[in-house]
């Protein structure tokens, strides 16, 4: 293994591993059903299922903790982001501020969660006439102390204005690159959510999505400094890193300060790409609270208890919208964007 390059590979479980300033990343790949009048897959397909707990990947699809809906209920969060990339499918959001939201097919919602919210996300079977699948990555990216108890909010980055970079090699073979956070090669990304830990450029935090055709041939460009790199291969065949073969289902954790050479198998692939200067505090973590001690978990329970984040302001614990509604934005201050 060039060790000049590349620090370790690894075998990918769930949630995949990450490292400082990301906690992990979840990858969800499911074949949905046609849905039914209530956008959830028929009663009769629910049959032997852990319902409300069900993660077992069965007829190519899961349930989670959805009881009607697949998806996730209402549950909180306190001290971290959550950036939620949907490249197949939709997912609805529904908040205790108030907002609200249906994204999907490229779209990417940047959720900060900062002092505490409840959130929904369900995954809405809008089609009756055809198979719903859905693929989507959650990364959930850490705030510093100084940041973790700011207002919660999130942002949509909206699939035709997330910036794409498409390099050809010498066989006319295309790479492929969304650039979500940061930039390549001097294209930047749209801005994210101004209290992030990415809002900062030195902080040299990026989030790309990488598709390379069979065979393709892509130098990966060195970043501007020192960070954590981990490249997730996800979907393909083998790729060839800097001599070393890798077969799907690995991470790649890189030296970001050296570009590296990647010659694509014989199969489309399909990577994402993590990276950023580590936060370098503690990380106290219970479940969706991440702070920096114990006595912090210890008392985003009691605040939860207290004031439930500002409660549930929606009439079901698994909200969706309309069928009809399409993609869109309803922020707390009442501004809808309209996609």
């Amino acid at each position: 293994m060039n060790t000049d390059k590349i620090v370790a590979i690894k075998p990918m479980n769930f949630p995949w591993e990450a490292q400082d300033p990301f906690l992990f990343c979840a990858y969800h790949r499911d074949e949905y059903p046609k849905g039914n009048n209530q956008m959830a897959p028929d009663t009769a397909l629910l049959q032997g299922r852990n319902i409300g707990q069900d993660f077992t990947l069965k007829d190519g699809w899961r349930m989670y903790h959805g009881r009607t809906i697949p998806g996730f209920p209402y549950h909180p969060h306190r001290g971290f982001e959550t950036i939620t990339i949907c490249k197949e499918g939709f997912v609805d959001h529904s908040d205790s501020l108030g907002a609200a939201g249906r994204f999907g097919e490229g779209d990417v919602q940047w959720m900060t969660a900062g002092k505490g919210i409840q959130h929904s996300e369900m995954f809405p079977l809008i089609h009756e006439d055809k198979e719903n699948p859905l693929e989507m990555f959650q990364v959930w990216l850490n705030l510093p102390k100084a940041s973790k108890f700011v207002e919660p909010h999130f942002k949509m980055l909206w699939k035709e204005s997330i910036p794409v970079v498409t390099e050809k090699d010498e066989s006319g073979r295309n790479t492929v690159i969304d650039v979500i956070a940061g930039n390549l090669k001097g294209v930047h990304a749209l801005n994210p959510t101004p209290d992030s830990w990415a809002a900062n450029l030195d902080n040299l935090v990026c989030i790309l999505t990488i598709k390379m055709e069979a065979n393709a041939k892509w130098t990966f460009p060195a970043a501007a400094g020192e960070a954590n790199r981990i490249l997730y291969f996800y979907q393909g065949n083998t790729l060839t890193l800097e001599g070393e073969t890798i077969s799907k289902g690995n991470l790649i954790q890189l030296k970001s300060t050296e570009e590296v050479f990647i010659q694509n198998g014989n199969q489309d692939t399909y990577l994402l790409m993590l990276q950023g200067k580590p936060i370098n505090e503690p990380v106290a973590q219970h479940g969706p609270f991440v702070m920096n001690t114990q006595e912090e978990i210890q008392q985003a329970f009691s605040d939860y208890q207290k004031t439930q984040f500002g409660g549930w302001p929606w009439p079901e614990q698994e909200q969706v919208h309309d069928k009809e509604k399409g993609r869109f934005a309803l922020h707390a201050n009442g501004i809808e964007e309209i996609k």
